[in-house]
């Protein structure tokens, strides 16, 4: 009967060759199997075979691991151009939206603040500089501050907070389709102004004569102005107009202004007198005279009374811009929301320091009330 011989699949060196003499390669295979099996009876060797799969395993680890964590280590960079004052609300409003749509500070994203203090040249430098420093995106806060951050880059997207109209002011194409880099939240400012002056008159009937403060080169501001000066008209009241060009010019006419010039301070839009709003609340204190503003925060602060809207929700709700846009949707293709929720608020403790006592039905209508 004729042997039947198996010949192992191993290695190359394990192959049939019909050029060998007979019986040649069936002693190899027999011989390379004896080794194999004596090597694998070596207790050495299994032990250099476990070290040798233990090192390859924590190789595969380790480079594997560095990979994802690499990949989670990506950290978006946001830089904030803002003029100063009251508007740091919106950042901490934004802080706080990002943070409820999973975004935390210094893991997912880090901010890089540039307080420009309502210089106009000082936002297009630092606009410059964050769109040369690569940028993720560019935070931008007021009308004048987000004109100069567009004029000052052509790549860098940018998510705005505005109180003038964005399209009449050539930053985007329209609120439903923006176009472009640019796109955020509008909300109601220069529209208040009238209905502003109207509650002050109502908080203090007495009061005759404001006095305001605006930069006459800026076009929002000079508009919102014209609007407060036909309102004083209609109401009876001097409308003191003082105009300034810069936060220096504002502290000196400040400091010129005498007690009992003006019976109260009344808020035109501007960001650059909005970045000196503590500097105003104190001067207006000590030389007794009432300040209503728009921004609610600044009434805790000292302000007799505000009208408009939560600076920190506004914040909060335009971090769903941010968002999106660091998640690779284009800004132009969001659209702008308008952010319309008013209230008054009302100072008590600053109303009896300057000795007025304010009308029940005023202040019914207040949403808060200090004390």
């Amino acid at each position: 009967m004729a042997k039947i011989f198996q010949i192992p699949s191993s290695k190359s060196s394990l192959l049939f060759n019909p050029k060998s003499k007979p019986g040649t390669e069936l002693s190899r295979t027999i011989q390379n199997q004896e080794v194999m099996r004596s090597r694998s009876d070596n207790p050495k060797s299994k032990i250099q075979n476990l070290k040798s799969v233990g090192l390859l395993a924590i190789l595969f680890t380790l480079l594997g691991g560095g990979a994802a964590q690499a990949q989670q280590k990506k950290v978006y960079r946001i830089g904030i151009l803002l003029p100063g004052g009251a508007l740091y609300e919106t950042v901490d409003g934004l802080k706080v939206g990002l943070r409820e749509l999973g975004l935390e500070e210094g893991k997912q994203f880090t901010l890089t603040i540039k307080d420009t203090k309502g210089d106009v040249k000082a936002a297009e430098e630092a606009a410059r500089n964050f769109e040369r420093e690569k940028v993720s995106l560019i935070y931008a806060l007021a009308s004048s501050v987000i004109t100069a951050a567009k004029a000052a880059t052509t790549n860098t997207p940018i998510v705005f907070c505005i109180g003038s109209d964005p399209v009449t002011g050539g930053l985007v194409d329209s609120f439903a389709k923006p176009g472009g880099r640019l796109t955020g939240v509008h909300f109601l400012l220069r529209d208040l102004t009238a209905k502003r002056l109207e509650i002050l008159k109502e908080i203090f009937p007495k009061a005759s004569r404001v006095v305001t403060f605006y930069d006459p080169g800026n076009p929002g501001p000079t508009e919102a102005a014209k609007s407060g000066r036909e309102e004083a008209k209609r109401l009876g009241l001097k409308f003191i107009e003082r105009h300034v060009k810069s936060a220096e010019e504002l502290r000196q006419a400040l400091q010129a202004l005498k007690a009992g010039e003006a019976d109260a301070f009344f808020y035109t839009p501007d960001a650059m007198v909005l970045s000196q709003a503590q500097l105003i609340i104190d001067t207006a204190r000590a030389k007794r005279f009432a300040t209503m503003f728009q921004e609610q925060s600044l009434v805790a602060k000292g302000a007799l009374a505000s009208y408009g809207q939560s600076y920190y929700e506004i914040g909060r709700l335009s971090a769903k811009y941010v968002q999106k846009v660091l998640s690779g949707t284009p800004p132009g293709d969001l659209r702008i929301e308008t952010f319309d929720d008013v209230e008054l608020v009302i100072n008590l403790k600053t109303a009896k320091e300057l000795g007025l006592t304010i009308p029940p039905n005023v202040l019914a209508r207040a949403k808060k009330v200090i004390k």
